[in-house]
C-alpha cells in the first residue's frame, strides 16, 4: 500500500518492524519496494518486542511496540495530517491522545477481527477471550476504522462504531499477479488446489472429510501447498502433498495447472491466497466469513457457511461434474474481478480518496 500511495504522489512515512536480524537501511526499504529516492518517502524501522512465551505476552509485546511507534512518531506529530495504523501499532497514541493529547486523526486497521469470529477449539476461544479488549479498545478510539468490508464491517459496527467512522477498503494484489488468458481445459480430472499452513481455522479436517467422503471413482486430483503434518495427510493416488513453497514462479506454476482453489476456514480477513488464486484464474469453494463475499460470489466460485461438510461436499462435487465451459466462464470472472478491482493501482485510489475525505 504504501508503495503505491508514494507513487500517487502522496507523502508517507512508513513505520515498519522486524521481530530479528539487522534493522533494514532506508536504502533497503526503497529497493525492496521498487521505489527511487524521494522527497515523499521516509522509512522508519523498528525492532519488535519478544517477551517469551507466557500467556498474554502478544498483547503485551503489540503494547510495547506501540509505544516504540509512538516514540518514533513523537517530535513530528503535528506535522501529519492523518495517521494509518495497522492492528496494535498506534495503541499507546490512542492511549494518550483519550488523556488529551493533540495529534492528527488516528485510523486503524485490523485485518480480519478473528478474535470476534466463532473459534474452532477452545484453545483459540481462549485466545480469542484474550484480544477482544485490547481489539475494541483501539476501535473505540480511533477516529476511523479501515474496513475490509462484507462481515468485517459488521463486525466493527457490533464493537459500537458508527457507520460515518468506517471506511470500506479491500486488500490489494499486484497487477503482475494476474494472468493474461485462460487456456482451455485439457486433463479429463478437475485439479483442486489448498494453499495454507497447517492450523484448526483454516478447515483442513472438514476438508479431509469431504476427501474421504466422495466417490472413488470422481474424476480429480488436489493439490495442497503448505506445511501439513504428516497426521493431517490423506492416503489417496488422487492427492499431492507439495509442502513449503516459497518460491513465487513455482507457486503460480502449481496453480496455473489447477482450476478450482478451495479455502474452507472458520474465520478470515480478506485473504491473500483467494486474491492470487483469482488473479492466476482458478475458480473459488470459500467460505463467508470475514470480507470473503467481497471476493468469491457464484459468477467465479461456490460461497459456502462455515464448517459445513454437506455444503463443502456439494460444492466439490459440482465443481469436478461443471462442464469446461462453465468452469472457464467462473474462471474467467474471477480474473476479471481482480483485475477490475483489487490491483494495488486501483486500492491505492481509492485509498487516497479516503484519507482525503478524512483530511
Amino acid at each position: 500500500m504504501a508503495k503505491f500511495l508514494v507513487k500517487r504522489g502522496v507523502d508517507v512515512t512508513l513505520i515498519h518492524c522486524v521481530t530479528k536480524g539487522e534493522l533494514p537501511t532506508h536504502e533497503g526499504v526503497l529497493e525492496a519496494m521498487e521505489l527511487e529516492e524521494s522527497a515523499n518517502f521516509k522509512s522508519i524501522a523498528l525492532r519488535f518486542p519478544q517477551m517469551g512465551s507466557m500467556p498474554g505476552h502478544y498483547i503485551r509485546e503489540n503494547y510495547a511496540y506501540s509505544m516504540e511507534v509512538f516514540k518514533s512518531l513523537e517530535a513530528e506529530l503535528q506535522s501529519f495530517d492523518l495517521i494509518y495504523a495497522k492492528g496494535f501499532a498506534a495503541w499507546a497514541l490512542l492511549d494518550k491522545k483519550r488523556k488529551g493529547l493533540k495529534a492528527p486523526p488516528v485510523a486503524v486497521k485490523f485485518h480480519g477481527y478473528e478474535m470476534f469470529q466463532k473459534a474452532p477449539s477452545f484453545r483459540v476461544r481462549l485466545e480469542h477471550y484474550l484480544l477482544r479488549g485490547p481489539v475494541k479498545f483501539n476501535n473505540v478510539n480511533a477516529d476511523y476504522i479501515f474496513s475490509y468490508g462484507g462481515k468485517i464491517t459488521s463486525l466493527v459496527e457490533g464493537l459500537g462504531i458508527s457507520k460515518d467512522r468506517i471506511k470500506e477498503i479491500p486488500t490489494g494484489i499486484e497487477a503482475n499477479w494476474c494472468r493474461d488468458m485462460i487456456a482451455p481445459i485439457e486433463s479429463e480430472k478437475r485439479r483442486f488446489l489448498f494453499i495454507g499452513r497447517y492450523e484448526r481455522r483454516k478447515g483442513i479436517e472438514e476438508l479431509n472429510e469431504v476427501l474421504n467422503a466422495v466417490d472413488p471413482s470422481l474424476p480429480f486430483h488436489f493439490d495442497f501447498v503448505g506445511p501439513i503434518p504428516p497426521s493431517k495427510q490423506l492416503k489417496d493416488d488422487r492427492i499431492t502433498y507439495h509442502g513449503k513453497v516459497m518460491e513465487r514462479e513455482k507457486l503460480q506454476a502449481i496453480m496455473e495447472n489447477c482450476e478450482v482453489l478451495v479455502t474452507p476456514s472458520h474465520s478470515e480477513g480478506m485473504p491473500n491466497v483467494i486474491m492470487e488464486g483469482m488473479a492466476r484464474g482458478l475458480a473459488v469453494i470459500a467460505t463467508d466469513v470475514g470480507a470473503v463475499a467481497a471476493q468469491v460470489d457464484n459468477k467465479c466460485g461456490w460461497l459456502l457457511e462455515p464448517a459445513n461438510v454437506p455444503q463443502l461436499k456439494a460444492a466439490f462435487e459440482e465443481a469436478v461434474n461443471s462442464s469446461n465451459e462453465d468452469l472457464i466462464q467462473k474462471r474467467k470472472n474471477a480474473l476479471t474481478k481482480v483485475k477490475e478491482h483489487f490491483t494495488w493501482e486501483h486500492v491505492s485510489m481509492l485509498t487516497q480518496k479516503a484519507f482525503e475525505e478524512i483530511g
